[in-house]
Formats: C-alpha cells, sequence, structure tokens
C-alpha cells in the first residue's frame, strides 16, 4: 500500500517536471549562425536623423508604445481597459498612445483611425521581448529558454518576415544579455531605452559600436498604472504630423524624435504635463558639428560615442556643441536636468551617402549547417530522452 502511494506521488511530481522539459527543449530548436565581423559605423558621410528639421507645424507629441491592458482572455499583465489607460495618458498630455499587449493584437477602443498593429512578442524564461510593429498576425512560437545569440537572432529573423519593424525591448532587464550578445544581434530598427535604474544605455552603445546603428525609444512598459511612478516615467516626443500609423512609421524609422525619463509623480495623472517639460528647441548637424538647444537648463549635456566613451561634456548650459572627428564613428547626446528628467537624442553616425539611406544595415550572419544539425540533434535527442522517461516513471510504473 505504502508502495502505491509513493509511486503514485512520484508520478504527481515527476509528470509536470517531465512535461515542462520537454516544451523547453522542443522549443529550443534552432539555426546556428556564423555572424559577421563587428565593424564600427564609417564613411564620408554624417547621417543625420534631425536632417529635415523640427516642423514647428506639429512640433513635438508625446507617445508612449510600450503599454499592457486588460484582454479578453485569462491572461491579463493589466487590470485596466484600453480605454482607461488611453485616458490617463490623456490626462497627462500624451498624443499616441499604443497597445502592446504580449502576442495580442488590440484594436484601438474607440477610433479605427489611430489603430497600431503592435504586440511584445516573447514568452521566454529570460525575458527576451520584442515590440512587433505592422504585424497582420501573432507569431507565437519562442524559444523558452534563449540563451544563444543564435535562438535571438532567429527570432528576430523570424518576425521580420511579417512585420514593418521591430523594437528589442528591455535589453537591461534581459537575462543572460552580454556584450557579446549585442554586438552580434541584428535585424532591429529600435533600441528600447533607459529599461532599467540606468540612464546611461550602454547596451545601446555595445550595439551602435558594432555597426549595428538603432534609434531609441523609451517606454514605460505598463502594467500597473495605480502604482507611483508607472505611468508617465518614459516617454518619446515625436516631430509627427498626426497619430495614425503611416505618420508614426515613417517618422519612428526617419529617426526625427527624442526620448525622456521623467521623474515619478504619482498615479494616475499626478506626474508632469507635457507643457511642463524640458523639450528640444532645434538639433542638428552644421557640417560635421552637432548642435542641440534645449528648452531648459540642464546640469549637463553629454556627447557619448564608440565605446560607450564621454566625448563632450557640457555643464550648467541649455545648449551644446560637438564636432565629429574622423575617428568618431558615431555620437549621440544625453541631458540630464536639475529635477531629474533625462533626453535621449537619436545617434549621429558616419555612413556613405551614395550607397544607402542612412547607417543601418541588414543584419549579417550566415547558417552555419554542420553546427545547425548538431544542434537540433541533441535537441531531439533531449525530447526523445524525456518521452522516454516519461513513458518508463509514469506510464509504465
Amino acid at each position: 500500500m505504502i508502495r502505491k502511494i509513493s509511486v503514485a506521488l512520484l508520478k504527481i511530481i515527476v509528470s509536470p517536471i517531465l512535461i515542462v522539459l520537454l516544451a523547453i527543449f522542443a522549443a529550443s530548436v534552432s539555426p546556428i549562425y556564423d555572424f559577421g565581423e563587428a565593424k564600427p559605423f564609417s564613411g564620408p558621410d554624417i547621417f543625420n536623423p534631425y536632417e529635415n528639421g523640427i516642423d514647428t507645424v506639429f512640433h513635438w507629441k508625446r507617445a508612449n508604445f510600450h503599454t499592457h491592458t486588460r484582454i479578453n482572455g485569462m491572461f491579463n499583465e493589466c487590470e485596466y481597459w484600453p480605454t482607461e489607460i488611453d485616458e490617463a495618458y490623456r490626462k497627462l498630455g500624451y498624443d499616441i498612445v499604443t497597445f502592446s499587449n504580449h502576442n495580442e493584437l488590440t484594436a484601438h477602443p474607440y477610433d479605427s483611425l489611430l489603430q497600431v498593429n503592435v504586440y511584445e512578442h516573447g514568452i521566454n524564461l529570460f525575458k527576451y521581448h520584442k515590440l512587433v510593429f505592422g504585424a497582420g498576425k501573432v507569431v507565437r512560437f519562442d524559444n523558452l529558454i534563449p540563451l544563444f545569440a543564435s535562438q535571438r537572432q532567429f527570432q528576430l529573423d523570424l518576425l521580420g518576415k511579417g512585420c514593418d519593424f521591430i523594437q528589442m525591448n528591455h535589453p537591461l532587464r534581459t537575462r543572460a544579455t552580454s556584450k557579446k550578445i549585442m554586438q552580434q544581434l541584428g535585424g532591429y530598427q529600435i533600441m528600447e531605452l533607459d529599461s532599467g535604474k540606468s540612464t546611461e544605455n550602454e547596451y545601446w552603445d555595445w550595439a551602435l559600436s558594432a555597426g549595428h546603428y538603432s534609434f531609441g525609444l523609451a517606454g514605460d512598459d505598463l502594467h500597473h498604472p495605480d502604482r507611483p511612478g508607472s505611468m508617465g516615467e518614459r516617454s518619446n516626443f515625436l516631430n509627427s504630423p498626426s497619430a495614425r500609423y503611416e505618420d508614426i512609421k515613417a517618422t519612428l524609422l526617419g529617426g526625427c524624435y527624442y526620448s525622456m525619463r521623467t521623474p515619478g509623480r504619482g498615479p494616475w495623472g499626478v506626474s508632469e504635463r507635457k507643457e511642463e517639460l524640458p523639450s528640444i528647441e532645434s538639433i542638428g548637424l552644421d557640417g560635421a558639428t552637432i548642435h542641440i538647444s534645449l528648452s531648459h537648463r540642464a546640469d549637463s549635456i553629454k556627447v557619448t560615442g564608440q565605446g560607450h566613451t564621454t566625448l563632450s561634456l557640457t555643464r550648467d548650459s541649455s545648449q551644446a556643441r560637438y564636432t565629429m572627428t574622423p575617428g568618431d564613428p558615431y555620437a549621440r547626446l544625453t541631458a540630464w536636468f536639475p529635477d531629474g528628467e533625462v533626453i535621449y537624442s537619436n545617434p549621429f553616425a558616419r555612413y556613405d551617402a551614395e550607397l544607402a539611406a542612412s547607417p543601418y544595415m541588414a543584419a549579417s550572419h550566415s547558417v552555419n549547417i554542420p553546427l545547425t544539425i548538431l544542434f537540433n540533434l541533441t535537441i531531439l535527442a533531449l525530447c526523445a530522452g524525456v518521452i522516454l522517461a516519461f513513458y518508463k516513471i509514469v506510464i509504465r510504473w
């Protein structure tokens, strides 16, 4: 009798463990890539994301793209419906709000003309998530433990086939994200900034220094709008004519925007409004000289370049200038303000205007066939081992 009870308990304990292992192994399949050599930006020209200037007719529109809401279904990461979230953001002076629920395309709550098809891809244990813009349907496949760069690149390649562009989410909070991995990955157009307590965005520089150009967006990654500091702490300011997707898309892929951290002032409309925040009044390129003018005095304005080095630091000023030398592959600006706000610009980078429209390059990698076969045969063997163990322990006993 005791033996039967022990066997039954063993089956109850072992069954879910084996099922989880089988799911992990089965979802680990991936090509193995040979990644291209990391190369800093180079060329006779300097890409200016603000080349077309700031159109004062529509000026800056405040936006948040990384927002979770309640949805119809069992799995919810927020208790508030899209209408409630949208209303709360509008009170803070937001002009653009999109809903990026996990593996779910969420309809705009009241205006189909403002619909943006965007979702957050990723259910893996490492929190390797991506915002997928312009997708007609959701890609549900995911490597549950994307430990290797090849698995992460495989996801980017898979998602890129059915969407307009991709944002890599919160690398600072993604487990097992190393400098080497960031130097290898490509195929995304936007990097999520300010994804933790640090305002340095060093992981962005790891990728930029390896020649992977991307623009930067900051997002609340909103899950709990009723908690202080959760809403309105990170935002973006787009020089876009409207909040419609085609205008948003053109602006996000053109680069005429900046990102911002604002100190949390509490939930539901207590945070600073758009009109009260520091802003960029002018930014651009004069020959090889980057210039920026701000509406408020900043404690410091830093120019960051190759290898996350400080190229220039201007203190206690609302303006800064930096002349890129032939040895500067790229430069980006960060401004820190007395009340805690931080502004991040998009990068100025070297390229050849006769060969390309921007420094952005498609992902450079090729499939290593022998290693791909060996890796996936190993995965197959592990799956077979789990199935065999399930048969012997759970079924036969």
